[in-house]
């Protein structure tokens, strides 16, 4: 069976990003995005399922040092919706609950329900391992805050779903594999990423993104890190709407590259049709 790899325990939100876009493939569990990215280089899975931003903290941290170096390739992206739900024990009733486990970004997501029923917040390593801790412990006292995936593989009941304050959560993850696939074209149009470091002269950067405007190019994300641990070596990430073949795109990374070091295109895949909503 074709594997896809993700990062977590079965039953995390990775898993389930897997579940929705791979249903066919085999989810292959990894302890770090770093193991996720070896076991597609290494032949022990296909592709690989990595989160890189959500709409409500932002970028996930380390992603973009990783995916520059990993020598995979974008293929594909992925939306999907983080749903939080209250997991228990078989037979467990909301108001036997007194505690809920969770990482500590879903505790932060749920406040106004955990405040509204009396529930105190305990932090866990991460969502799946919640709902597995909370179903080898046997507590009725105690939820998780989890996927319902999670709660489907450790057999817990769902006492509330979608709890989330806020109802547009949404995580953004890319799919990468060994080969590159420029082929494709989307039916919702296509997006090119790129990682590039400026060259060393006066308003660099500035020049760097002329050309996107003039050539009517969007820029849907520019974001910078320091490489090195240095503060003066800074890489951009970057993803634009369009297709190098695309002359508008073309023309445009033309003039980038003439005011960069090193640029490299990690991956020119469809956009998935959840981004513009």
């Amino acid at each position: 069976m074709t594997r896809i790899a993700f990062q977590g325990e079965p039953g995390a939100y990775s898993h389930e990003a897997c579940r929705n876009a791979r249903p066919n493939y085999e989810a292959v569990p990894c302890r770090t995005f770093e193991g996720v990215i070896e076991a597609v280089r290494e032949g022990r899975a296909e592709l690989a399922m990595l989160p890189v931003e959500n709409s409500t903290y932002g970028r996930v941290a380390d992603i973009h040092r990783l995916l520059p170096e990993s020598g995979l390739h974008i293929v594909e992206e992925a939306f999907v919706r983080v749903h939080i739900n209250l997991l228990a024990l078989p037979g467990t009733k909301l108001d036997d609950v007194r505690e809920a486990m969770s990482h500590t970004v879903l505790l932060g997501q749920c406040r106004s329900f955990l405040r509204q029923h009396g529930i105190h917040a305990v932090v866990g390593a991460d969502t799946a391992g919640s709902a597995q801790q909370v179903a080898e412990e046997g507590n009725p006292a105690m939820a998780a805050l989890a996927s319902e995936l999670a709660g489907e593989i450790y057999g817990l009941d769902v006492l509330a779903r979608h709890i989330e304050d806020h109802d547009r959560n949404t995580t953004r993850f890319l799919i990468m594999a060994n080969e590159p696939d420029m082929s494709r074209r989307g039916t919702s149009g296509m997006m090119t990423s790129f990682v590039f470091r400026v060259r060393n002269i006066p308003a660099a950067l500035y020049k760097a993104m002329g050309g996107f405007a003039t050539n009517g190019v969007n820029m849907t994300k520019l974001e910078s890190y320091m490489v090195g641990g240095s503060f003066t070596a800074t890489q951009f990430f970057a993803d634009i709407e369009g297709h190098p073949d695309d002359p508008a795109v073309a023309r445009a990374l033309e003039e980038l590259e003439y005011y960069t070091s090193t640029l490299s295109i990690l991956g020119v895949y469809p956009a998935d049709p959840r981004r513009h909503e």
